[in-house]
């Protein structure tokens, strides 16, 4: 997204404008309490942060000649885990001594050992063994843990020589056949580090979810090297070398707070745009670069370098990396988390470089051609075989930028639209062949979870956006999209004059920062938009902005 980008309420919808929460509760027992959870989380919080002090005292020139690394801790960004299956998950973590200087860390592959156990105190050990960290992977972890339980929390670490990492606690998906009284998802996307504190992660972590969704913008490709959220953007420092995005992500998660968010629980995520460069299109940037493949290459290793995601037969071949994949929550849910970037036709109606505009819909004959996609035909039949096989109660597409219809003009006929053709609105045909898929295949309880865009909506998907919801017009999905965790967005007049002349959006809300929080059970999903009261104080307090909920059965919002 184009941080920053002045439109005049009428371009690029992320563009800049100049007391905890009650949360819903999991419905689930837990022996230990919600109050240890959460005095776990905080205190794997504060773990984080004594890390980070621990590398501020590393010289950002690296040890002296000679010296080793005694004495300096190798766990700086902290542990993650992920990708969780019912016997299994992966868990994470970089050895490196400074964030801020990957020299630091001796060019040899290490031996790091890790544990994953039952209990906090790790008394009963489910699962041990030892990884390298190489090199050549930026010294990072991967470790797919299998032969677990399902349905069940474990705590996790890692070891290097004396140096025992932060405690991070996870769980496995419930049983394939098993219907799980509740999920509590936490959800969030677009986290720039020049705009404002992580204290959405703070309050994440807090909240105690079973699982988080990420959609995308995890990094920024530019900004300043440094170790604080600064007061103001200054656009420097763009990344474009797999040394430079190993820096970047190495910057971001050095912060305490998200660190504290990756230790509560095993997060799914989605890339987007800047994880590469804003608004590129498969093989193609706004530069029109004739190297941006190997850009691109440099950039999905450092994602997978410093997420705790499975490779899913992509090993050595980053410049092809897949992303998107299948993730099942017993029969109560099953996620779709979808690429909407490596395999989509390029922006349409863009001329003279690449990347996104906003375009009249009568002035652009090319988003009527019904040959544009945004999933690509590989990745559209794995999703429409993963719709129609579906068992599960809600069927959740996680996916990056706003489905809604959202017009920047008023509707006074079907051609006076003016949308902006890097989200779903640019490639309208293979939204209705999106739709047509999600209607064909039964697939129970569709919910889109969208980011991107750094706005609230509630939205209500029907094939035909322009008539009245009807026999011939019946809804297909219902919508929610979260703002930014800190990447800023249009003033709210606008946005409320966006809601005011498209019907599928019901709600939206872009003056504010912070999380999406559902309870998802087998009768009911409920989303809370917790937005933060001031996102450049690390110790703001957040409110609940909004509630909604969609029934079993019953597509379409109600507002609680």
């Amino acid at each position: 997204m184009a941080e920053g980008m002045a439109d005049g309420g009428d371009g690029d919808p992320r563009r800049s404008d100049a007391g905890a929460a009650d949360h819903p509760g999991s419905g689930r027992a837990d022996p230990r309490g919600a109050d240890a959870r959460r005095a776990f989380l905080l205190a794997g919080a504060r773990v984080a942060a004594l890390a980070g002090a621990a590398a501020a005292g590393v010289s950002r020139a690296g040890p002296p000649a000679g010296a080793g690394t005694r004495g300096a801790y190798p766990f700086t960004l902290g542990v993650a885990s992920g990708a969780p299956l019912p016997n299994a998950v992966v868990i994470w973590t970089r050895v490196l001594y400074d964030p801020l200087n990957a020299a630091s860390t001796p060019p040899v592959a290490m031996a790091v050992r890790w544990e994953v156990a039952e209990d906090e105190a790790f008394r009963a050990i489910a699962a041990k063994g030892t990884a390298t960290a190489a090199p050549d992977l930026a010294h990072s972890v991967h470790v797919d843990v299998t032969g677990l339980a399902p349905g069940r929390w474990y705590w996790y670490r890692f070891m290097l020589g004396d140096a025992v990492s932060p405690v991070g606690r996870t769980r496995t998906a419930p049983a394939l056949d098993a219907m799980p009284a509740a999920l509590k998802l936490a959800v969030a996307s677009c986290q720039h580090w020049e705009f404002g504190s992580y204290a959405a992660h703070r309050h994440i972590a807090a909240a105690a979810p079973e699982l988080v969704a990420f959609l995308g913008d995890y990094i920024y490709e530019w900004g300043p090297y440094q170790s604080r959220h600064p007061a103001r953007a200054v656009r420097v420092d763009e990344s474009f070398t797999l040394a430079q995005y190993r820096a970047r992500y190495a910057q971001y998660k050095s912060d305490a707070d998200l660190q504290a968010a990756h230790h509560a629980a095993p997060w799914i995520l989605a890339w987007d745009d800047h994880e590469v460069a804003n608004d590129y299109a498969a093989d193609r940037d706004e530069r029109l670069d004739q190297g941006f493949a190997a850009r691109r290459a440099a950039a999905y290793q450092a994602w997978y370098e410093h997420q705790p995601v499975r490779l899913n037969g992509s090993a050595g071949r980053f410049g092809g990396l897949r992303m998107y994949e299948r993730h099942d929550w017993g029969r109560l849910a099953r996620f779709h988390v979808l690429d909407n970037r490596q395999y989509r036709s390029a922006q349409a109606c863009t001329v003279g470089r690449g990347g996104s505009s906003s375009v009249y819909r009568r002035d652009c004959a090319a988003l009527a051609d019904a040959g544009r996609t945004m999933l690509g035909a590989e990745q559209q039949q794995w999703l429409e075989r993963g719709l129609r096989e579906s068992k599960a109660r809600w069927n959740i597409l996680a996916q990056q930028t706003l489905m809604a219809q959202s017009s920047q003009v008023p509707l006074a006929r079907a051609a006076d639209g003016r949308y902006w053709t890097d989200g779903w609105d640019g490639y309208p045909a293979a939204r209705q062949k999106l739709y047509d898929a999600l209607q064909a295949s039964g697939a129970g309880n569709p919910l889109v979870l969208s980011g991107d865009v750094h706005t609230f909506y509630a939205a209500e998907l029907s094939r035909d956006a322009r008539r009245p919801v009807g026999p011939g017009n019946p809804l297909i999905a219902t919508e929610f999209c979260g703002t930014s965790v800190t990447s800023s967005s249009r003033p709210q007049a606008r946005t409320q004059q966006y809601v005011d002349m498209n019907a599928q959006l019901k709600y939206g809300r872009s003056d504010k920062r912070g999380y999406m929080l559902f309870d998802i059970r087998p009768e009911r999903a409920t989303v809370l938009f917790q937005g933060l009261d001031d996102v450049h104080n690390p110790a703001t307090g957040i409110a609940t902005l909004a509630s909604f909920s969609v029934a079993d059965g019953k597509k379409g919002v109600r507002f609680d």
